[in-house]
């Protein structure tokens, strides 16, 4: 395993397509286990600034916390 940092969208997007990939899953079947569509996952992957995933990094950030991601390798 390895532990990278998320310090915004962008490093967040690189991660989950990886561990998307691992997983062995295309973008429509994780949209359809998560039931939410193929179009959020890709702006996911793409590291879309989404409204809450930047004010869940700005609050990380601004309450002096660090967000780690795991992956398999």
């Amino acid at each position: 395993m390895r532990s990278a940092p998320i310090r915004d969208a962008a490093t967040l997007g690189r991660l989950l397509v990886e561990l998307r990939a691992e997983a062995g899953l295309t973008q429509r079947q994780l949209a359809e286990e998560l039931d939410v569509t193929q179009r959020y996952i890709v702006e996911l992957e793409q590291g879309k600034p989404t409204k809450s995933v930047e004010r869940l990094l700005r609050f990380i950030s601004r309450t002096g916390g660090r967000l780690y991601l795991e992956t398999p390798t």
